[in-house]
């Protein structure tokens, strides 16, 4: 084999390596790819859609009411993988929220949340008040009828180092911003 032959096998092996490693350093410290297995984000997002979202989003900032966040489910056993779950988030740090005949509450406001652009239907039920302890937050899904969220968990809320970045953007079935 020829001086050239080897230099060039090298060059491949060593861009190979290169972006393998490329790619799980973006995959573990910049972005979390996920699938979303319910419809508890309906209409937002739906079931079998593919996700991203950014890591570094709350490296600066905090987590913001309304945000919709990756985070690993709270009340996995330990010892156990971790799940993904995608929600929105509702209740911040020192946050009082109580859900009225479906309307959603903070801080005994006499208005409810506004959130009528990304309801599924119109949310039935009564829950709370719960009190957000400092460093985590209330997490529900958009689609409040069918969703498994902060208001059905043994541990209510989603403490801070559990959250893995607020989703950015779909990309399949096509390419849709959020």
């Amino acid at each position: 084999m020829s001086v050239n032959v080897k230099k060039e096998i090298v060059s491949w092996i060593f861009t190979i390596a290169f972006a393998f490693a490329l790619a799980i350093f973006i995959n573990k410290a910049v972005i979390v790819n996920a699938t979303v297995p319910t419809g508890s984000m309906e209409n937002t997002i739906m079931p079998k859609d593919r996700i991203i979202a950014l890591r570094l989003s709350y490296v600066l900032g905090s987590p913001g009411r309304g945000d919709i966040a990756v985070f690993e489910y709270p009340d996995i056993a330990e010892g156990e993988k971790p799940v993904l779950y995608v929600k929105r988030i509702i209740g911040l740090p020192g946050d009082t929220v109580e859900i009225k005949d479906g309307k959603v509450y903070i801080n005994s406001s006499a208005e409810p949340l506004s959130e009528g652009s990304y309801l599924k239907e119109t949310p039935s039920g009564d829950f709370g008040p719960y009190e957000v302890p400092e460093g985590s937050y209330f997490m529900m899904g958009d689609n409040r009828n069918n969703s498994l969220d902060s208001r059905f968990w043994n541990n209510t809320f989603v403490k801070r180092d559990k959250i893995l970045g607020k989703v950015i953007f779909r990309y399949f079935p096509g390419f849709k911003l959020m």
